[in-house]
């Protein structure tokens, strides 16, 4: 799958979910850390972890598998990393302090990775 794609079936399933505010964003212009990042919110910790579940699992039977998955154990958000496409759930109560943050995070943790 390519990933236009990855983040195209990503959003699909949020919204099977009732996810709220889903955006695809494309950052392939700004950045070489990923095409897309696919953000969505959700109303509560458990909507949020079921919104996650739901991507992984769904994307995985379509054979694609995350490079790493961060934020489980937060009850805000997640992060899922599939390398060309990110996708971030948090809940709606902190959403613009989380995803400003999950963004600029996983943008400095890719920086250090390429320097090594």
């Amino acid at each position: 799958m390519i990933p236009i794609e990855i983040a195209k079936r990503a959003k699909e399933i949020l919204n099977s979910k009732k996810a709220l505010n889903i955006k695809i964003i494309d950052v392939k212009e700004v950045t070489t850390l990923a095409d897309y990042f696919v953000i969505a919110e959700g109303t509560n910790s458990t909507q949020v972890k079921a919104l996650a579940d739901e991507v992984e699992y769904k994307l995985k039977k379509e054979g694609v598998h995350p490079q790493r998955i961060e934020g489980k154990r937060s009850d805000s958000w997640i992060l899922i990393d599939y390398q060309t496409v990110i996708a971030v759930s948090y809940t709606h109560l902190r959403a613009h302090e989380t995803s400003l943050h999950l963004v600029c995070r996983l943008l400095l943790e890719k920086k250090k990775k390429k320097k090594k």
